[in-house]
């Protein structure tokens, strides 16, 4: 059985700790796409920890934690990570599990990532340079190095085939930055890499199903930011949706029973793209300012808006979520009055539907308008505690989406969880 969680939203939404909350009910933790422009936020002995590619369970003792397939991973980053989190005492090399066919981010993935964003001056899409994009453009056109190679003789010679192809490209973008220190971490990390447990992931994953094992599967970035159904092009380079679990991790469909959606109580992007419910004024800034709305990976601050359930009903819809698990409703407890984006105006003309190429309409959100709840509800742990006006606010999302909020948090710590 795989359980999924992801983001609803343009990510941001708040899943680590989402996935740190479930993990000890599941024997295996998988991340099934992305890289290392993902930051999962959790809070460990009341210390904040940003994982960027280690799944979210690894805290926990007795949960192996997968990386799949379907992720492109940084080997430098990986190894800084590792050691971040064998600082609190855990073993990675004990229960972290990597896929031989997990694609591998080369030095010259980075350089390429930054020329190529440079490049297209003020078009640029908001890459966070870490070499995600051109690592999956090399996984689709057939010239990656995954992890299973780092254990082949031929390994050197195969990276050195990569980084000629590559010094062409960069030299079209007239790029002469010294990456050699990047070059010298980046074999440093090779070698701890071949250190870890390196698996055949699809053989790996199924035999533990047929076991009766649990796996959640575990999502980066958010819906609205999938390659295929996201904002294009203002998106990232894989399948952020739950199909991306198959692909990711090598499992059949029929294998996935819940898809859990996390949703912040109000909207948040970083970087460029279409966002229909951005807030310029006040109340936008102050979004930002209570919810600490600053990138986990960049330190960008974030774009800030109301509840957009139009691109809430549309990602539940294409990821068949059965639950919705809605983050920071704390940020909103001082609000007098909120609102809701629930149908858009597309050049000119009303829809409930999110456009194709989005980001070339003139979209203007119609609100719906609800009561606040303003009052403080990060000491609340029950249902009936909750105040009626959020039971209201959440019993419209239910209704609107199609599918039923289970869980809201109202603060970061662990504890900080209301079932409803």
């Amino acid at each position: 059985m795989v359980d999924v969680i992801l983001g609803l939203q343009w990510g941001d939404e708040g899943k680590g700790k989402i996935v740190d909350y479930f993990a000890p009910g599941y024997d295996i933790v998988a991340r099934f796409q992305g890289g290392p422009n993902a930051g999962h936020t959790l809070y460990v002995e009341d210390k904040k920890v940003v994982l960027h590619q280690i799944p979210s369970g690894i805290f926990h003792q007795n949960t192996i934690n997968l990386i799949g397939g379907g992720v492109v991973l940084d080997p430098v980053t990986l190894r800084k990570e590792c050691a971040l989190v064998e600082s609190f005492g855990i073993d990675v090399k004990k229960n972290l599990y990597i896929s031989q066919r997990t694609n591998i981010i080369v030095p010259t993935h980075r350089a390429l990532d930054k020329a190529s964003e440079t490049s297209k001056g003020t078009d640029k899409i908001g890459s966070t340079l870490k070499g995600i994009g051109p690592a999956y453009m090399d996984k689709t056109g057939r010239n990656a190095i995954r992890v299973g190679d780092i254990l082949d003789k031929s390994f050197i010679t195969n990276y050195i085939k990569l980084r000629l192809k590559h010094q062409k490209l960069l030299d079209n973008f007239h790029f002469n930055e010294d990456i050699s220190d990047w070059e010298d971490e980046f074999f440093e990390a090779i070698e701890f890499l071949r250190t870890l447990n390196i698996v055949n992931t699809e053989y790996y994953v199924n035999n533990q199903i047929k076991d009766g094992k649990k796996v959640l599967a575990e999502g980066a970035q958010g819906s609205m930011l999938d390659i295929d159904f996201g904002t294009f092009p203002f998106v990232t380079s894989s399948n952020t949706i739950s199909a991306g679990v198959c692909t990711g991790l090598g499992i059949a469909p029929q294998k996935i029973n819940e898809v859990m959606g996390v949703t912040k109580a109000y909207c948040t992007r970083v970087g460029s793209g279409p966002f229909p419910t951005e807030l310029f004024d006040e109340t936008g800034e102050e979004l930002r300012k209570i919810g600490s709305e600053f990138g986990a990976t960049t330190g960008r601050p974030r774009r800030c808006g109301w509840m957009d359930l139009v691109a809430l009903q549309y990602a539940c819809m294409i990821n068949g979520v059965t639950k919705v698990i809605m983050t920071k409703a704390d940020v909103l407890d001082s609000f007098k009055e909120l609102n809701m984006c629930t149908s858009y105006i597309v050049n000119g003309t009303p829809t409930t539907e999110v456009p194709y190429q989005i980001s070339k309409a003139k979209v203007e959100p119609v609100y719906e308008q609800f009561e606040g709840w303003n009052t403080d509800t990060t000491a609340i742990k029950d249902t009936a505690a909750l105040p009626a006006t959020m039971h209201s606010y959440v019993k419209y999302i239910n209704e609107f989406v199609g599918a039923p909020v289970k869980y809201v948090s109202n603060g970061p710590g662990r504890d900080q969880i209301v079932e409803l």
